[in-house]
């Protein structure tokens, strides 16, 4: 039989060995995978829409996008690396969603194996003396602090306060009374647009402030709210007081509790009542959790 006939079988016989040592030799290699990064989208929160990003316009302060959106106003603070006093100025882009996050890959087993191991040195034997511990004195203890009177400690019933100012409830740290007078005619309602209670009364009547606090919005910038005042009482608290007829104080001044803020002037439904609200950590909460008991 001639030569060639035994050589061209073991010509295709080392060449399949060749494609198959590329072929397992690629599907060894690593592959990291590539970065994700989230992407800025509209999120719906209790039906309200919120978007990605807010130009801030005339009259807008940190606040009044806050609850406008229902947010936390110290997340959107956060979010946009804004610090106190928290002013921001119209045309300013705020990012209303949380700062996308890159996620990095970590590294598979070939590439951490590649790694030489670091041998950490040998600790040498102990040749030094121990050091010497001394006992010292307990911290003097502090002498007890006087306890709370137990008006003030209970949070379910109103406190008695001077002549004036009306009974007060303490809730979450904060001493809450009513805003204004007159009856509930519209109870909070979770499922509604503006979620509070509206309290009836006469055009003009005062409308005082419900606990103390800083005036952080003083304006008609909200849709629906009319004449509108926003009040911070602690970091997780604010209150809002709707459809005044007038105003009476303005953004940055500091509020005492009774305070007249604004007189009472007419919804958008053409009835002579205050919308008042209160808000936790950004969110509607039912006002009569805060106020005294009537």
């Amino acid at each position: 039989m001639a030569l060639h006939q035994f050589a061209a079988p073991r010509r295709w016989s080392s060449r399949l060995a060749f494609v198959l040592v590329v072929l397992g030799l690629s599907a060894c290699a690593p592959m990291a995978p590539a970065p994700v990064e989230q992407r800025d989208t509209r999120v719906v929160q209790q039906s309200v829409v919120v978007p990605a990003v807010y130009s801030v316009r005339q009259g807008d302060t940190l606040y009044s996008i806050a609850f406008r959106y229902r947010l936390d106003w110290r997340e959107v603070a956060g979010w946009n690396g804004i610090g106190p006093p928290y002013l921001i100025r119209p045309g300013q882009t705020l990012r209303l969603v949380p700062p996308p996050r890159r996620l990095t890959a970590a590294p598979n087993r070939s590439q951490r194996s590649a790694e030489p191991a670091v041998t950490p040195p040998a600790s040498p034997p102990e040749t030094l003396p121990k050091p010497e511990v001394r006992q010292t004195a307990p911290p003097p203890q502090k002498a007890p602090e006087a306890a709370e009177p137990a008006t003030t400690a209970k949070t379910d019933e109103p406190t008695s306060t001077p002549a004036g100012s009306g009974p007060k409830r303490r809730v979450a740290g904060v001493d809450w009374q009513w805003p204004t007078a007159g009856r509930v005619s519209r109870p909070f309602d979770p499922a509604a647009t503006r979620r509070g209670i509206g309290i009836s009364g006469r055009e003009g009547q005062s409308v005082v402030a419900a606990a103390d606090g800083e005036v952080v919005y003083s304006g008609t910038a909200l849709i629906g709210y009319g004449e509108l005042i926003i009040i911070k009482h602690s970091d997780t608290l604010l209150s809002a007081y709707a459809h005044n007829r007038v105003r009476l104080v303005e953004e940055g001044a500091r509020i005492r509790a009774g305070q007249p803020i604004a007189e009472m002037g007419i919804s958008d439904r053409n009835l002579e009542l205050l919308h008042f609200e209160v808000r936790r950590n950004g969110q509607p909460v039912d006002p009569l959790d805060f106020l005294p008991r009537r």
